[in-house]
């Protein structure tokens, strides 16, 4: 039995790394938004063998010819409209609204649910941390692709956060329901040494689950098209970080708020 739980300083300290680097950026830089997220006009065209991006305010009908015709006589070709849209603004603060009702109905049923199934607030605390954890994981480092490679925050990006918050918990209730078996079986030990002992045994397992994840959207953000390149990413960081916070962040976190809960009681 390997003692993971002898390093969690050195965890909480790369977590609180990878972290703080996240919010600085977003304090400091913010993201760049899809047309989705702002409203405006989407131009895609074509002049010769190359293709251009415009992105303009919101314009009306004879605001996108007079803006063609511009193109025109200044590249001094025809210009080959490929996507000419317009978005208005109100598709993504309906989407941020419904999204941060969607993340906090998910924390209300992991709550609940962890609750009843492990008889024991602590396990859903933990469980809710380390998806807390995931998530500003995902967003800081998004923010940092939005500063460095222009990535933009889009209904994909949303869908990617989401995901990522479902798959956070998956391994943290494996690692939780063998804690728990072996406190109910063999409760005399001290649950630190429940925790490795559940960690050393599925760790293997959890690390080659989540190898199948991460080599199947490496190969998709090799030779996957531009447009889902940036959502396969955020899959591939929620992945990591998900596989990274189960035996990292929740369960040391878990085995301080039981040995809190011990002390209190004693």
């Amino acid at each position: 039995m390997f003692n993971f739980l002898k390093y969690r300083l050195i965890y909480f300290l790369i977590s609180f790394l990878v972290i703080s680097a996240g919010l600085f950026s977003i304090v400091k830089w913010g993201y760049r938004y899809s047309i989705d997220f702002v409203g405006g006009t989407y131009l895609e065209y074509r002049i010769g063998d190359k293709t251009y991006n415009l992105r303009e305010k919101t314009l009306n009908q004879k605001e996108q010819d007079k803006l063609i015709s511009t193109l025109e006589k200044k590249m001094k070709a025809k210009v080959t409209v490929l996507r000419l849209e317009t978005v208005g603004a109100t598709l993504g603060k309906e989407t941020i609204n419904k999204t941060v009702i969607a993340s906090l109905l998910a924390v209300a049923g992991i709550l609940i649910y962890m609750s009843l199934a492990f008889k024991g607030f602590k396990y859903a605390m933990a469980a809710i941390l380390a998806m807390i954890h995931d998530f500003l994981v995902v967003i800081g480092s998004y923010s940092l692709l939005s500063r460095f490679f222009g990535a933009e925050v889009d209904t994909m990006f949303v869908t990617a956060v989401l995901t990522t918050m479902s798959f956070s918990v998956h391994d943290t209730i494996v690692i939780f329901d063998k804690i728990r078996e072996y406190l109910q079986t063999e409760g005399k030990e001290d649950i630190e040494h429940f925790a490795n002992r559940a960690l050393t045994e599925t760790m293997v397992r959890s690390v080659n689950n989540s190898m199948t994840i991460v080599f199947m959207l490496l190969s998709l953000v090799l030779l996957g098209g531009s447009t889902i390149r940036f959502f396969i990413i955020t899959l591939l960081i929620g992945t990591i970080t998900g596989t990274y916070s189960s035996p990292f962040v929740a369960t040391p976190i878990l085995v301080w708020l039981a040995k809190r809960k011990k002390e209190k009681s004693s």
